[in-house]
């Protein structure tokens, strides 16, 4: 027991040093010149594979980051070389996703876009889709503020982390939960990922949630997954339930629907979003929710609407 519990400690700061590192822009830089404009590009390698990026218009703060993420990227790849050692101590043999789960992982890469857009909508972020695109590429967009940019980066690494396969294969467990709230609160909250200390209040409602503590959360997820349910139907609790709980400060519809997805994309079983056109209902069912009054008729809104299957 407690070798596996090394090993799923040592899996899941793996994985966080590999998020951390395809964040960074490094490698040996370039710089071309077009029409009296300096762009910068740098040269890396991946999985043994020679790749070349274009990063953005030359300015020495730019180039003087790269370099800085070039000493920092040498440094986390030999913290994930010594993790692997261990790996290898603990005679760990990496599992290996199945085709329908690697399926579903596509489907959701697919619809990325998409799905990002959705939820900023939900959370009243002022974009359009194609500004949201453009933001999730890397280029640039006007008439948005900079914490409504930042929202939406932070839902693209968000999203690129559970999509990753050490983290599929990971358990939907209060310890993801806590990840996911912090790269979706990053650079907003210093409390991001951790249990809120403060009361909150919710729009449109008199209600208000309970303080939460930790250990009642994990033995109500727990019950969750103990339940008789298909994985569809799971999923939609693990939903409704971390977004009525408001474990975090902030951000907790978008940490609940990437939570919720990761159990469900990690089952094979297609991915949920609340429609752009939808969210007015979609609040509305869940104030109802909040205060106790209704609880089939959002759950039946979400499967019948928000669900789409890969098949």
């Amino acid at each position: 027991m407690e070798e596996k519990m090394e090993i799923m400690g040592l899996l899941q700061n793996k994985q966080l040093l590999e998020h951390e590192l395809q964040s960074l822009a490094y490698g040996s830089v370039e710089i071309r010149e077009k029409d009296s404009n300096k762009y910068i590009y740098v040269h890396y390698r991946e999985d043994g594979v020679s790749l070349t990026k274009y990063v953005g218009e030359y300015s020495e703060e730019l180039y003087n980051l790269i370099l800085n993420n070039s000493i920092k990227a040498k440094e986390l790849k030999k913290q994930i070389r010594e993790i692997n050692k261990k790996l290898k101590k603990l005679n760990y043999v990496e599992e290996e996703l199945s085709q329908k789960v690697e399926q579903n992982i596509d489907f959701a890469k697919r619809h990325l876009v998409d799905t990002i857009y959705k939820q900023a909508i939900l959370e009243g972020i002022a974009t359009t889709f194609a500004d949201t695109e453009s933001i999730i590429e890397g280029g640039k967009v006007n008439n948005m503020t900079s914490e409504d940019i930042m929202k939406i980066v932070n839902l693209k690494h968000a999203w690129e982390f559970i999509l990753n396969k050490n983290v599929i294969l990971s358990d939907t467990n209060f310890a993801l939960l806590c990840e996911i709230n912090k790269m979706v609160e990053g650079g907003f909250y210093y409390s991001a990922g951790k249990v809120r200390n403060v009361p909150v209040t919710i729009g449109g409602t008199t209600w208000e949630p309970d303080l939460p503590i930790e250990s009642i959360i994990k033995e109500e997820l727990e019950q969750i997954f103990n339940k008789k349910l298909d994985d569809v139907d799971r999923a939609i609790e693990l939903l409704l339930y971390t977004m009525k709980k408001q474990v975090f400060i902030d951000g907790n519809k978008r940490t609940s629907v990437i939570y919720s997805n990761h159990y469900l994309i990690s089952k094979g079983k297609g991915i949920i979003a609340i429609p752009a056109e939808l969210t007015e209902e979609f609040k509305d069912l869940l104030i109802l929710y909040y205060e106790g009054k209704d609880e089939k008729q959002i759950k039946k809104f979400i499967k019948e609407k928000c669900y789409i299957s890969i098949y």
